[in-house]
């Protein structure tokens, strides 16, 4: 799978299960926004959301991971880099 067609894959997979298990407004997914903001998430959200990226991309996010994302670009690039590592 080419580079652009798994990043266009690991986004459209994102905005689908945000705005089915976390009930994100769909248009407040943009590469630029801040994740932590738009997603307004407590602790046990961030647990669940572990569990759905582990689902989804067979990779497992730590709190450390999450330190260093910031926009949902940052989060899309650190999926792709993990999955290519696998």
């Amino acid at each position: 799978m080419s580079t652009v067609a798994q990043r266009e894959e690991i986004e459209a997979r994102t905005k689908v299960f945000l705005v089915e298990e976390f009930e994100v407004q769909e248009d407040l997914i943009l590469p630029d926004a801040d994740m932590k903001e738009t997603l307004a998430l407590d602790s046990l959200d961030y647990v669940d959301l572990v569990v759905v990226i582990q689902d989804n991309f067979g990779v497992k996010l730590t709190a450390e991971d999450f330190q260093r994302i910031g926009t949902f670009q940052d989060f899309y690039e650190h999926i792709e880099q993990r999955i290519a590592r696998a």
